[in-house]
């Protein structure tokens, strides 16, 4: 007993390749060993394989069994070495998934896919944007690049990736090239937010260095360092602080605006913002203006140009970005006309 616990033992530490390989051996052989010993019972050789997988899976149908002498004694040799072996095969793929699965957790598989967005620096507002992310769709995936030890976000859409995204191998296990935007949020760890920005700058640094074209969004806690910024080419910045403290001032001087900026901003609470594409014949903005109006959409945008209403009479531009304020619905039904 103990000389046989010491050979499963070792079968146990082998190595997956040979285990893996010995385990088809042992079933085709017997498979074919089986089909000579028994021609009476296993006329084909599907039924000697059908007999032999379901013996060494202890699940015994019946259907089949040997009736000599010398069978019997190879299905004692099956029972003895066949279940043990493939119970073992069978514990290395429930193992190995569950690595996968821990693996993928601590953040330590690449990112294949294209098109996600990339969130750098897990806190509270990562986890809204997420969810905002997730309510959208327009963007599947989610790849959060964090040095905490576990995921802190489980979702099927949502990987994570473990490391300082200041180095390059770290972003390229996020598929950095291949993705849509990155947003990257200020280390809320930090107190100081010169360290703060700093640390954003190396950070944004790396990634334009990496993916130039890369859509990028940055929170910077001052604004006097949006200076510092401009030789990388950051498409846009969030100034937390700043924004926060304007929406309390505004909504203390005019009640309820609040929850104006609260609807535009989220997909989840009424009307909401959204780009659409330009028609071929609209040729002024007045022509888009007054066909969106008829469909419940107002137009108030093109880019960050927020003066449609000064400028209606003008061409629209072939590069013109169009925003609108509508419910969900009136959208979809202008992106299929």
């Amino acid at each position: 007993m103990l000389l046989l616990k010491r050979f499963w033992i070792s079968v146990i530490k082998l190595n997956t390749v040979f285990i893996f390989l010995s385990s088809l051996i042992l079933i085709v052989g017997s498979t074919w060993i089986m089909g000579l010993i028994e021609p009476e019972t296993f006329s084909n050789p599907f039924d000697a394989f059908w007999w032999v997988m379901t013996t060494v899976t202890t699940v015994g149908y019946g259907d089949f069994y040997p009736s000599s002498v010398g069978g019997r004694i190879y299905a004692v040799f099956l029972y003895i070495i066949g279940i043990g072996l493939i119970g073992v095969v069978i514990g290395k793929v429930v193992d190995g998934f569950g690595m996968i699965r821990r693996r993928k957790e601590e953040g330590l598989l690449d990112y294949k896919y294209e098109g996600h967005i990339v969130i750098i620096g897990w806190s509270q507002k990562a986890r809204f944007a997420i969810e905002e992310i997730l309510q959208s769709e327009e963007i599947d995936e989610v790849v959060i690049i964090d040095q905490l030890p576990k995921s802190p976000y489980l979702h099927e859409n949502v990987h994570y990736i473990q490391g300082d995204a200041a180095h390059e191998e770290v972003l390229l296990q996020a598929n950095l090239p291949g993705a849509k935007s990155v947003l990257l949020f200020a280390d809320d760890t930090i107190k100081d937010p010169l360290l703060t920005d700093g640390k954003t700058l190396l950070i944004v640094t790396t990634i334009e260095s990496l993916s130039p074209d890369i859509h990028s969004t940055v929170e910077i806690l001052n604004e006097n360092h949006i200076k510092n910024f401009r030789h990388v080419k950051v498409d846009e910045f969030i100034l937390s602080n700043e924004t926060i403290s304007r929406l309390a001032v505004r909504s203390a001087i005019s009640n309820g605006i609040s929850k104006i900026y609260s609807q535009l901003m989220s997909r989840g609470i009424g009307d909401n913002l959204y780009e659409i594409k330009r028609k071929p014949h609209w040729k002024i903005y007045q022509d888009a203006f007054d066909e969106l109006i008829k469909e419940g959409a107002t137009l108030i945008a093109d880019g960050d140009k927020m003066d449609i209403n000064r400028r209606r009479k003008e061409a629209i531009p072939s590069h013109a970005r169009l925003f609108v304020i509508c419910d969900r619905e009136t959208y979809e039904r202008i992106q299929a006309s």
